[in-house]
């Protein structure tokens, strides 16, 4: 049966702003750090990759001396301790219900699970944060038919795609198996790299970016029940999608090349939370 793969953040839950953002800054705060990002500047911390190499992007020489992180152990150790406490954050975040599921996530889910589809998900993001946004976002129940790769198993993040292929590996699937659920361009290169056909659902931080090289682009995968259908946003291959993304519109993606991407390199791997 075919796979359906999904990224976490932004993908399963807005999680960025109104997640991952006040997690980090209360971190910061917790541990005496100086810092407090705004909305704007995090909108360039995104694009490093993971939670951890965002910490480390802060500590200039004059920083980390002013916090007594004198050798590069210290700052190791840092790092572990305030990202400890910033998934802890996250996760009382996401288990407070202030990150609900996005448009379309429980109903495709459904649809995937009822069919027999097999389904995961492979962010770099913390194990236990992406977990926690699983669950709320789709239900204990169906969250339990997930296989989750997920933390530091790879050593290269998006858009590198060593994610997608230890997903692949371990999932016994070849590429054209599986379609992927993205919103960032790095995660869509991630995907397209390990040979993946890719849909995005852009996310708040994500929308202006070149999703070339993408099946399909939409606004959400749609929730027409509870007024919120879906905007289709480039659609190269010409599918019909009247107002959500279905799993007949993903199979048709399945079912058709993938398209031509002019350009879909980066040189920096990078990616989530």
């Amino acid at each position: 049966m075919p796979a359906l793969i999904f990224d976490c953040d932004g993908v399963l839950a807005d999680t960025e702003q109104h997640g991952h953002l006040p997690a980090f800054n209360q971190t910061f705060t917790d541990f005496n750090v100086p810092v407090q990002w705004t909305s704007g500047e995090y909108a360039q911390k995104v694009k490093i990759g993971g939670g951890k190499e965002r910490m480390r992007s802060i500590l200039t020489d004059e920083l980390a001396a002013s916090l007594g992180l004198n050798d590069d152990a210290a700052v190791d150790q840092a790092i572990r301790d305030w990202h400890k406490r910033k998934t802890d954050i996250y996760k009382g975040l996401v288990e407070s219900g202030a990150m609900p599921g996005r448009p379309g996530i429980a109903r495709i889910v459904t649809e995937a699970h009822d069919a027999g589809w097999t389904l995961a998900v492979a962010s770099t993001s913390a194990e236990p944060a992406v977990r926690a946004v699983l669950g709320h976002a789709v239900g204990p129940e169906l969250a339990a038919h997930f296989s989750v790769f997920a933390g530091d198993i790879v050593p290269l993040k998006k858009p590198a795609p060593d994610i997608y292929l230890v997903a692949l590996g371990d999932l016994g699937l070849q590429p054209d198996d599986a379609v992927v659920i993205e919103d960032s361009r790095n995660g869509m290169l991630a995907a397209l790299a390990a040979g993946l056909r890719t849909v995005v659902t852009v996310s708040g931080y994500t929308k202006e970016e070149d999703f070339n090289g993408a099946s399909l682009v939409v606004s959400s995968l749609g929730d027409p029940d509870n007024g919120e259908p879906t905007e289709v946003l480039q659609n190269p291959l010409g599918l019909d999608v009247p107002d959500a993304v279905s799993l007949a519109v993903l199979q048709d993606v399945l079912d058709r090349p993938a398209p031509s991407a002019h350009s879909t390199t980066a040189s920096t791997p990078t990616e989530k939370s």
